[in-house]
């Protein structure tokens, strides 16, 4: 293999000679082999955030006055070979799991852009005497503003991809079963106990409405990432930067990216607090917490097929057992069970990093950013999973369904504003004592006529709402 000599403050080591990433980077694989996922693999996302900031410092460089018309728009084209071609995103083979608050990372992105910038001007990879991956494509800048800022732009995109694509996509999967279902009554109930009717169209509605709100929540709460500390440098002082270099890179940084994104209020704060990657990661909890119980009640609703509710039939996908013939289980809800307590689980992995922080740095953020993409990833397969799977090839057992409400004793609360609670509480008991239905108890006491019960107990009555 043949290779090219590079220098750091370590030492010297050979670098292979087609690599676009250099000595730095080479030290983190080697320092680093923790979880075998590397940054290519699993954050593309940062990568291309990383492309965005370091062509926005550099034009803002440009702009102060620091860095030359030359190098300024060879950088550029690097940035932008990434950006708009995909090259190089190969490049970053350094593990998710890294020591240095995110140095390795932002000197993997360096060495890439500045060996792009070389290959541009026809120079030879590692020839950094004519683009220098510190003090060209790091200028004005630290890992701790650089790193955090293509956080909030990876974290940023990545989640409204998500809310706008996947849970939009499920949303809509509910909507059409709610409408399918509409005129399907069943019984609800309350801690497991028959309450009143509703219809099943009804129930799946409330799923749908749990799923927006979560879109919405994961997009309202994604908003403070569009505050990023970049021109803090290393603790929130802006050392090292030209004047005015703070507001012009905030104001490049929007304009290649399209995105409203503003100067934090405070860099010293900003350049320590990890508060919006919890905000983040918190609703990615959120909406595991609500869409587990969503799949808790899919999975209790066709549980049987004869021992248990019955009410839905979920797609058959596998079969369910290897001892007991015929049984197939709810295996979809399941697996996105399990997806929701692992993002759980990554929520409180990002809370715990984000309070190990010391006083003017969180060196952590690492940790948090490969949890928040390892739950933004698993939460998109869930729902998709999820919606083709299951939820598009739900079908009712409306005899079942309708069964149990015309067999249920809830059915009395419909009564309620007729004969009053006490009486009520009678017909309940009997119906208990007995196995009679509400109707037969009331017709036999001659409480109501048929007329005022079929009134009572239609359709539209009991579904009210």
């Amino acid at each position: 293999m043949q290779t090219r000599t590079e220098t750091d403050l370590i030492g010297t080591r050979e670098v292979p000679a087609d690599a676009y990433w250099g000595v730095h980077t080479l030290r983190a694989v080697e320092n680093f082999p923790i979880s075998g996922n590397t940054t290519s693999a699993k954050l593309p996302d940062l990568i291309r955030a990383y492309a965005y900031v370091k062509k926005a410092t550099a034009l803002a460089n440009q702009e102060c006055g620091v860095l030359d018309d030359t190098k300024t728009e060879a950088i550029v084209w690097a940035c932008d070979a990434i950006l708009n071609e995909g090259r190089c995103m190969d490049q970053f083979p350094i593990d998710v799991f890294q020591g240095g608050a995110g140095t390795s990372m932002n000197m993997n992105a360096n060495e890439v852009v500045a060996n792009l910038a070389l290959e541009h001007l026809g120079k030879a990879k590692g020839d950094y005497a004519v683009i220098h991956p510190n003090d060209d494509v790091n200028m004005s800048q630290s890992t701790n503003d650089s790193y955090p800022t293509a956080f909030h732009v990876a974290a940023y995109v990545a989640l409204n991809r998500f809310a706008d694509t996947h849970l939009k996509k499920l949303e809509t999967s509910f909507e059409a079963k709610a409408s399918e279902f509409a005129s399907i009554m069943k019984m609800g109930r309350t801690q497991l106990q028959d309450a009143v009717p509703m219809t099943v169209g009804q129930e799946f509605h409330g799923f749908a409405t749990i799923v927006a709100q979560e879109r919405r929540h994961i997009a309202a709460e994604s908003a403070g990432l569009l505050a990023v500390n970049l021109g803090a440098t290393a603790i929130g002082t802006s050392i090292n930067t030209p004047p005015g270099f703070v507001a012009a890179v905030v104001k490049h940084l929007a304009q290649v990216t399209g995105l409203p994104i503003v100067s934090a209020e405070d860099l010293v704060q900003a350049t320590s607090d990890c508060g919006e990657y919890v905000s983040a990661q918190g609703s990615l909890r959120r909406l595991a917490v609500k869409l587990g119980k969503v799949c808790n009640d899919l999975r209790l609703l066709g549980s049987g097929p004869r021992a248990g509710l019955g009410e839905l039939h979920l797609p058959e996908k596998a079969a369910g057992s290897s001892i007991m013939p015929a049984k197939v289980n709810p295996v979809i809800p399941e697996v996105v069970n399990q997806v929701c307590f692992k993002v759980m689980g990554n929520d409180v992995t990002a809370m715990m990093a984000a309070e190990a922080g010391q006083l003017q740095l969180n060196a952590m953020e690492p940790v948090i950013i490969s949890s928040l993409f390892e739950s933004i990833t698993l939460l998109g397969n869930a729902a998709d999973t999820l919606r083709i799977n299951c939820v598009d090839g739900i079908t009712v057992n409306k005899e079942v369904c309708e069964g149990y409400v015309h067999n249920s004793i809830g059915l009395v609360t419909f009564l309620v504003p007729v004969l009053g609670h006490g009486v009520c509480d009678e017909i309940g008991k009997e119906c208990v004592a007995s196995g009679k239905s509400v109707r037969q108890v009331v017709e036999e006491r001659g409480l109501l006529s048929n007329a005022e019960l079929d009134k009572l107990l239609s359709f539209d009555a009991m579904t009210v709402g």
